[in-house]
């Protein structure tokens, strides 16, 4: 009786060991202490794309103040006052702020390199352009990989050393989609013709992701759609007597935002075809949908999401053709108060808020594994400021 203990002690011991092996194996599997990042998408995260891009006789409202007002003191191209999502996530890996791409001089693309451009599109912008969307700048998300792909030898050199650059990379793919939309929405197109774009755009996000996984890609951070129905442009622009069109508890525009649920949830079900077909790859599903969406319901933002606090005019203190940036548009004096900054994009406190909600929780689906992550990471200096995380 002793011996057969002894024996399925033994076999206990096995398991145990074989299951520790395999926990350990797989979470040195998802679990990557990123080198760089690598980002695509549309102004949610340009810093400084679109500036870099344009003629100095016509350049984006993002040059001019109030834009970075809250902590570079300065235009920098970022549409906000402040920092953006990809600053935060930057931050909290102890790396430094990702670079535009674009209109670099000398720039260090060692640590990471920026290809998200505002106003860029996730399909080609002469298909837009067909349907008679007019598209600003000819800047999409096929564009971005292009131009990434021509600029490979001067980032990282040989083939292998590229691999190995790309493996090591957070890939933050978007947000891009928001402008398929926005373009015929600003032109009152019908709701079924632009829900037509949606599966257009899903695909040409996935084969996006495919591609870079080809080239050695291994995580990737795949933002949804914002609730459009809270967006100030659009609240301002579908602005309507009839009660029952809006959320009673957010003020939002109810069939806006069941769209971009649709978007999100599309994108999802991609995702997950997508993680099937490639297991060895951590494919995260960042949620900007539902975590844009609690922002309304934080206590310290007091106009939720319903009023621009850079802006002039209406109810929503926002007018298109007086946008944020003009002569004579000033900002509140507390943009830490306000969810939406231009009426179009997000303060600084908005975008810390969402990136806690993705770097911590619940909002990054499936949640980030920072275990392997050394505590060093919690302290890091970044463009010569301490930046100070919890444990």
């Amino acid at each position: 009786m002793a011996s057969l203990d002894s024996h399925v002690l033994m076999k206990l011991v096995s398991l145990f060991l074989s299951t520790l092996f395999v926990t350990i194996i797989s979470s040195e599997s998802q679990c990557r202490n990123f080198e760089s990042i690598i980002s695509f998408g549309d102004s949610i995260a340009d810093t400084g794309n679109l500036l870099g891009l344009s003629d100095h006789n016509n350049l984006p409202m993002s040059a001019f103040p109030p834009y970075g007002e809250t902590f570079f003191h300065h235009p920098t191209g970022r549409f906000s006052d402040g920092r953006l999502i990809i600053d935060f996530i930057a931050e909290f890996l102890g790396l430094p702020y990702v670079p535009p791409y674009f209109g670099s001089t000398n720039g260090n693309f060692e640590k990471g390199v920026n290809f998200a451009v505002a106003s860029a599109t996730a399909l080609e912008s002469s298909f837009l352009e067909e349907r008679g969307y007019h598209c600003p700048h000819n800047i999409s998300l096929g564009v971005q990989l292009k131009i990434f792909n021509e600029s490979l030898p001067n980032l990282c050199g040989l083939p292998s050393d590229c691999r190995d650059m790309i493996g090591n990379a957070l890939i933050l793919m978007g947000e891009i989609g928001a402008n398929d939309y926005n373009f015929p929405f600003f032109q009152l197109r019908p709701l079924d013709e632009v829900k037509e774009l949606v599966p257009l755009v899903i695909s040409t996000i996935s084969s996006a992701i495919t591609e870079l996984i080809g080239m050695g890609g291994r995580t990737f951070l795949v933002p949804g759609g914002f609730p459009l129905g809270c967006s100030v442009a659009f609240l301002t622009l579908y602005q309507t007597s009839n009660m029952e069109e809006y959320d009673p508890f957010t003020g939002c525009l109810n069939w806006l935002n069941k769209f971009g649920e649709y978007h999100s949830e599309q994108l999802q079900e991609e995702l997950n075809r997508l993680r099937k077909l490639n297991p060895h790859v951590n494919i995260i599903y960042a949620d900007y949908y539902n975590a844009s969406l609690r922002l309304g319901r934080e206590p310290r933002f007091i106009n939720r999401h319903l009023s621009a606090c850079c802006g002039v005019g209406g109810p929503y203190n926002f007018n298109l053709s007086r946008s944020c940036g003009s002569v004579g548009v000033k900002a509140c004096s507390d943009p830490s108060k306000y969810v939406a900054w231009d009426g179009l994009h997000m303060t600084e406190a908005a975008h810390k808020s969402m990136a806690d909600g993705l770097v911590k929780g619940p909002y990054a689906i499936p949640p980030f594994d920072w275990s392997c992550l050394s505590s060093m990471i919690k302290k890091k200096e970044v463009v010569g400021n301490t930046i100070f995380f919890d444990e």
